[in-house]
């Protein structure tokens, strides 16, 4: 799991980065939320949460690590989706892929965070 969130988050990351030289280039900077939430949530928290499933393993194997991934790595392109929608003047597009894609990683997030308080609190009761 930890593999998979930091190839990924790569991913991200070098899309964030093309994109910022392009604004740069361009002189355009409509697109300036997408390229920071491509950055981190996409790039940063995926490289984060791939350094601690890979440090703490026991909380990579399960069904809420599995569905913290998909959770994330749907809600986030939507999310993108949305901001780009907006950032091009389209509202009608943007308020759904937003809502879902925003909605979807926020419950990925609580799952997260319910998955490192359970797997972590066992970690630590273990280490007694």
């Amino acid at each position: 799991m930890g593999i998979r969130f930091i190839k990924i988050g790569s991913l991200y990351f070098v899309g964030g980065v093309i994109l910022g030289i392009v604004m740069g280039m361009t002189d355009s900077f409509r697109y300036t939320s997408a390229h920071a939430h491509i950055n981190l949530l996409g790039w940063v928290s995926m490289a984060l949460f791939g350094l601690i499933y890979h440090v703490f393993p026991q909380s990579a194997i399960g069904k809420l690590a599995t569905a913290h991934f998909w959770l994330h790595n749907i809600g986030l392109p939507l999310m993108l989706l949305g901001m780009i929608a907006f950032a091009a003047g389209n509202e009608g597009l943007g308020v759904p892929f937003m809502s879902a894609g925003g909605t979807i990683v926020v419950l990925a997030t609580v799952i997260f965070a319910i998955n490192m308080f359970v797997n972590l609190n066992k970690a630590q009761k273990e280490a007694r």
